[in-house]
């Protein structure tokens, strides 16, 4: 499916987009700040699960992901299970319906291809699976731009990951142990390329001036309760978690430092009203940020930051704060150490509240070095954003890049 040149190409953007998490939303951003610049007459419109708040936010029309409604609710009875069953039957047709509707569909970003987090195989993996096996069939270009990957040991969830892999036209790699996870799940990635991820593309806030007295610690935190194949002790994951970072709080309080709450997910609300109730002190604040630029907003202006959600480490990391991760997953480890704090790094599901302020004073006593490494670092991440726009013209929208090519040339 090819668009002629006097036709508007007609661009889908997929994946669990308003549904609350800033990080996708981000990255989304990124994907629409792309169309619009390179190719402003492009007709975009979502796929999506949030798709009135897509569309309130982003401007562009959007479609709910999946007919059933309670998808991801759990399903106890006989009615909802069927419905539930149903469901899965009618998005075949509802999404390939949608994608014969287009050009090029793009999956922008995140972790579409891990199940670092609690997932059902027929869940996002099976949506994943119908919308990149019906462009293969109806010839629509799909591109997985900048994607998060792992490696999968449920059996379903590798193998509708791999499938949607191989029949994507195009991939791309958010970090090289993410196409490394996918050479071993058998997907071929000679041709794939690794760039950063996509919200090291969006604008960076100006930072605050530098004081002489300690200030502002942001504390991004997250609902965490460990990931697919750590149901069984997730509770206590949970709890392990939730009271090193209380104890690691209450510390810096003890200690007169400001510190100021993130979130990164809706769903992070209830930790911020658990350490909030735990550590009774004015000097702790919480933030309610609606986007990447509210956190890099509150990041910019922050000392130092520890974090646990990968878009939080970003946001970070893209102000040239330095930032302490609580790594829940090894692509956190693999971020940090491509932008040169791989030295500041703590297990999410096993925080030591001793040992993580014992790191916290190490990074703040190098901070001039760190941010000096961030800003080369941010400027090397810049470019090669540069170069996957490049690469998506080419792969994407052959017949414009060809043009705007040739608009460029003497």
């Amino acid at each position: 499916m090819t668009a002629s040149d006097s036709t508007p190409v007609r661009v889908g953007v997929f994946g669990l987009l308003g549904s609350g998490n800033l990080g996708n939303d981000g990255s989304l951003e990124a994907v629409l700040g792309y169309l619009r610049a390179e190719h402003p007459d492009a007709v975009v419109d979502a796929l999506c699960g949030g798709p009135e708040a897509v569309t309130t936010r982003f401007g562009i029309p959007a479609t709910r992901l999946h007919w059933y409604r309670g998808e991801y609710r759990t399903a106890s009875r006989a009615g909802s299970i069927a419905a539930k069953g149903l469901g899965k039957l009618v998005d075949v047709f509802r999404t390939a319906a949608w994608v014969r509707r287009h050009d090029v569909v793009i999956v922008p970003g995140m972790g579409v291809l891990e199940a670092t987090l609690p997932l059902r195989p027929w869940g996002f993996p099976y949506s994943l699976f119908l919308l990149c096996a019906s462009g293969r069939l109806l010839r629509t270009r799909v591109a997985l731009v900048s994607v998060g990957a792992a490696t999968i040991g449920d059996r379903p969830t590798r193998a509708l990951v791999r499938w949607s892999a191989r029949l994507a036209a195009y991939r791309s790699y958010r970090d090289a142990q993410s196409r490394d996870a996918m050479r071993a799940m058998g997907v071929d990635t000679a041709r794939d390329e690794v760039y950063p991820d996509l919200a090291f593309s969006l604008p960076t806030p100006q930072a605050g001036a530098p004081s002489d007295t300690p200030g502002t610690v942001c504390v991004g935190v997250m609902d965490f309760h460990g990931g697919n194949d750590d149901r069984a002790r997730a509770d206590e994951i949970h709890r392990r978690y939730l009271d090193g970072t209380i104890r690691f709080v209450r510390a810096l309080v003890e200690e007169g430092r400001p510190v100021r709450l993130l979130t990164g997910d809706e769903c992070d609300a209830s930790v911020v009203a658990a350490i909030l109730d735990a550590v009774d002190s004015p000097l702790v604040t919480a933030a309610e940020p609606a986007s990447l630029a509210d956190l890099m907003k509150e990041m910019a202006a922050a000392d130092t930051v520890v974090a646990v959600r990968y878009h939080n480490l970003i946001c970070a990391l893209k102000t040239g704060t330095p930032v302490l991760a609580l790594c829940y997953a090894a692509k956190s480890d693999a971020l940090m150490a491509e932008m040169g704090l791989g030295a500041f790094c703590h297990p999410a599901r096993q925080v030591d509240a001793d040992r993580l302020l014992e790191q916290f004073r190490a990074l703040e006593k190098r901070s001039a070095e760190l941010r000096r490494t961030l800003t080369e670092r941010n400027l090397a991440a810049a470019r090669r954003l540069e170069h996957q726009f490049n690469s998506l013209n080419a792969a994407l929208f052959p017949a414009a890049d060809h043009a705007h090519t040739s608009r460029k040339a003497p």
